[in-house]
């Protein structure tokens, strides 16, 4: 259903799961074992990976808090998108990378919820593309001192409201791993 005319694929989205990121995230290792499901399924299924890595002040391109965890493993097929801003489409080649693959559906997984995911899938939303959020492949670091709500509520609340989102000829929808179906239409 993507407004994108021509774009009858789908790519899984691997976003930010670098050492600094997951260093504290909620209910991290079995988050990071559904990507690596994920993952693995998509390559079987000749689904296109990309990896999105963010890069600051505080996380130095090339330093070992930067570098994605040890339990992910990228193809050196798969793209690498460097981003500095939290939506993956800000400033980097990811569309450019989804036309020449002439995807229109992106599956998200990866961190955090509720910045570089959430700023995300509403890019990608908003340019035309259907948006499938995977509901347990995506996590939070704690964040109460500052005011914020528990990092099981950001991300069921993230997971609930996305189901929900819709627009012309886009489609949302929030799926657990088992639940995540590469197949378009």
């Amino acid at each position: 259903m993507t407004t994108l005319p021509d774009r009858p694929n789908t790519a899984l989205l691997v976003i930010d799961v670098q050492n600094d990121v997951m260093a504290e995230a909620h209910d991290r290792e079995a988050v990071i074992a559904n990507i690596n499901t994920l993952v693995d399924r998509a390559r079987t299924e000749d689904v296109a990976v990309i990896w999105v890595q963010h890069s600051d002040a505080d996380m130095a391109r090339g330093s070992e808090g930067w570098r994605y965890v040890p339990e992910l493993s990228r193809a050196d097929a798969e793209p690498v998108v460097h981003k500095c801003y939290g939506d993956s489409f800000e400033d980097t080649e990811l569309e450019t990378l989804l036309a020449e693959r002439a995807v229109g559906r992106v599956v998200v997984t990866g961190a955090s919820s509720d910045v570089c995911v959430r700023s995300t899938i509403h890019g990608a939303f908003v340019r035309g593309y259907d948006v499938t959020l995977v509901g347990d492949a995506h996590t939070t670091d704690d964040l109460t001192a500052y005011g914020a709500p528990a990092p099981e509520q950001v991300i069921r609340h993230t997971n609930l409201y996305w189901q929900h989102q819709s627009a012309p000829g886009r489609r949302a929808e929030t799926v657990d791993t088992a639940e995540v179906s590469f197949a378009t239409g």
